[in-house]
């Protein structure tokens, strides 16, 4: 049977001499010779098919095995560093000697003369014995400086910066990225040098407690606002410097007393004191300008009326949990010191407030430990 003319079983081939196109009769068996054909000839090679078939049920087998592999990041995956919670990064210090640190605290307050007469009568109650040694431990990490050598160090640093920030994956030890969290340059020890590590454990308690993570969030919201902005860690290590104060001059002795807690009492009064810091600043529209007169207030008021600050942050915490914290705010700032409106002499307006000079609590002789300073 023919087409056109030409017999199936002939194919075309090229004359290389004229150019002209023409055909070679064959049988139609030798194509299935061709490499390209042979899978479109009828009746190919089955055991090439089963070759083909393997190879197929194989890539298949590969594949299904990798949709079933789970992402997962691991303690030693590159840029990763598991969150640390506040009672592990605790326990870390628990387990370590500090002895050389507590051997340079100085617990309380020292009084001499009629103020030691005073204090003694009429003064606030002193801390119970079996207390203590968790006294002199906060004393003691208050004095540890953030050391790149140790891993717990560096997982609350960055668990700090995650949690503000929402990023997933570590930053760099040093750079310009710590200025959106709040520090004031490239490196946060510098900024720490006041607080000690306590510092930064306080900012951990801060964001990785379910009940106070809301509010710290809020907080930082406000330190982002153009216009009521203000240095978050910063601040934060301020709030801190006053709850050290607070704890060296017996103000919350009579808490711990009824608690038979030192660490946790502490941690409260510093959330409460940074949250009657925040309701100031964001009801009365401070700015960074109004920064050091802020907080003198606060600390004043703060020492003075502990169980007040303490039993705001718990009406704020209950209300917030109800839905209910433009109220919490509201109940909360109704007794602000009337000089708030006041701006601060000691600050430099034409600063900006890029940077606030400080003297930290753990460099104050004595006599001087009663006094407020700006970190």
């Amino acid at each position: 049977m023919g087409l056109n003319g030409f017999t199936l079983d002939s194919y075309k081939i090229e004359d290389l001499t004229n150019g002209t196109t023409a055909y070679r009769s064959g049988p139609i068996s030798s194509l299935k010779q061709n490499d390209l054909l042979q899978s479109l000839a009828a009746g190919g090679n089955e055991e090439q098919n089963k070759e083909l078939s393997a190879e197929v049920q194989q890539a298949q087998e590969e594949w299904a095995a990798l949709e079933s592999i789970q992402p997962a990041i691991s303690e030693d995956s590159a840029g990763y560093t598991p969150l640390i919670s506040f009672n592990e990064a605790l326990q870390h210090f628990q387990t370590t000697d500090l002895s050389d640190y507590k051997k340079n605290i100085q617990p309380t307050l020292r009084r001499t003369g009629l103020a030691a007469i005073t204090h003694f009568l009429f003064g606030h109650p002193r801390l119970h014995r079996e207390l203590q040694e968790e006294r002199d431990l906060v004393f003691a990490i208050a004095q540890c400086s953030l050391d790149n050598t140790q891993k717990v160090h560096m997982r609350v640093l960055q668990t700090v910066y995650k949690k503000l920030t929402g990023a997933r994956f570590d930053c760099p030890r040093y750079g310009c990225h710590w200025e959106q969290v709040g520090f004031q340059g490239t490196d946060p020890a510098t900024d720490l040098r006041g607080t000690g590590f306590l510092g930064l454990m306080h900012a951990l308690y801060l964001v990785m407690d379910p009940q106070t993570l809301p509010l710290a969030r809020d907080i930082y919201r406000l330190s982002q606002h153009p216009s009521q902005n203000f240095p978050f860690c910063v601040m934060s290590i301020n709030i801190t410097r006053i709850a050290i104060l607070a704890l060296r001059e017996e103000t919350l002795s009579k808490e711990c007393n009824r608690r038979q807690q030192v660490v946790g009492v502490l941690n409260d009064f510093y959330v409460a004191t940074f949250l009657h810091l925040f309701q100031i600043w964001k009801t009365q529209h401070k700015t960074i300008s109004d920064s050091g007169f802020v907080l003198k207030e606060v600390e004043v008021f703060a020492k003075k009326n502990p169980k007040q600050v303490l039993r705001c942050l718990e009406s704020f915490l209950s209300e917030q949990k109800s839905g209910g914290t433009a109220l919490a705010m509201e109940t909360c700032s109704q007794n602000p010191s009337p000089s708030m409106g006041r701006r601060s002499p000691r600050l430099d307006p034409s600063s900006n407030g890029k940077e606030l000079n400080f003297t930290g609590v753990c460099e104050l002789p004595p006599e001087m430990e009663g006094e407020a300073r700006l970190i």
